[in-house]
């Protein structure tokens, strides 16, 4: 939303609150995107509706089905472009970087249904019902990300506690600055050259766990301190907690390199990303701004 009103688009950010706090200019809405006429009220007259609602993992299997359909449904009454900001689930573990080309091999119950809405979406755009680009990012983090990088990084490191991280503390794994995936998806709704694809929206290049953390407490002028949380640990504390224990499907993304190429989207549109140390520095000064 910040940046396409700092682009100077007229935006609507639609939400279940209709949060009023975005940036000067950003019309808020509220809508349920599993109520199909409040959805479809919220797209009227959009040119590009950007499709970023997500559930925690316990629902996803009877609730993302339902909002891709209310959102297919509701681009299409509009007649506006459709640009869905997705993952990499649906790729399962992967023996090298991974392409938009590269085989949809998840073995899980959420990466197969990533795989699935990939088909719907793609299917409502060859059918002519709307057009659709597909943007993916990994690993996200920044100032507005509800992601492992933030909540088990970023902020015990602001409280003056210890950082950990999943799987590997040195395994590569490509992170995704938020306002540079905000931007990516920007160009896929923009330019018609990018509609019935799907594209690896550009990021940093791939940083360890061990990296990342030291570059969060270095930012805060601390020591760093970190520790890994292995399969053994998420076993146990996914016995009083629903969503670590649903987040053990993925962990395998922790445990390997897990490295998304985006090359075709710089052939194509070009760009540039953040460094990893700005991102960090920025990150961090936008949430002690908050505090």
């Amino acid at each position: 939303m910040a940046e396409l009103a700092r682009q100077g688009h007229r935006v609507r950010a639609v939400s279940r609150s209709g949060s009023d706090l975005w940036s000067k200019g950003v019309e808020a809405v509220t809508a349920d995107i599993l109520r199909p006429d409040e959805v479809r009220k919220a797209c009227r007259d959009a040119a590009v509706v950007y499709h970023a609602a997500n559930v925690p993992y316990a629902q996803w299997q009877q609730v993302l089905p339902a909002m891709t359909e209310s959102v297919i449904a509701a681009a299409s009454a509009a007649d506006a472009v459709l640009v869905v900001a997705d993952n990499l689930y649906m790729y399962g573990p992967s023996s090298g970087p991974m392409t938009e080309d590269s085989p949809r091999r998840a073995s899980g119950p959420k990466g197969q249904l990533r795989a699935r809405l990939e088909e719907a979406f793609l299917a409502a755009h060859r059918s002519g019902q709307v057009g659709v680009a597909i943007g993916r990012g990994s690993g996200f983090y920044g100032p507005h990300a509800n992601s492992a990088a933030n909540l088990l990084v970023i902020q015990p490191a602001l409280r003056g506690k210890t950082a950990s991280w999943l799987g590997s503390l040195d395994a590569p794994h490509t992170l995704s600055y938020l306002p540079d995936f905000a931007r990516g998806l920007i160009t896929l709704g923009t330019n018609a050259r990018a509609w019935g694809e799907v594209w690896h929206i550009p990021s940093g290049p791939p940083a360890t766990g061990r990296t990342f953390i030291a570059e969060v407490f270095d930012a805060l002028g601390q020591p760093p301190r970190m520790r890994r949380l292995g399969r053994g640990m998420l076993t146990l504390a996914g016995l009083f907690n629903r969503q670590i224990r649903e987040a053990r499907e993925v962990l395998y993304q922790f445990e390997q390199p897990f490295v998304m190429d985006m090359s075709k989207f710089e052939r194509t549109f070009g760009g540039s990303v953040t460094p990893l140390r700005e991102g960090v520095r920025q990150t961090i000064a936008a949430l002690q701004s908050t505090v």
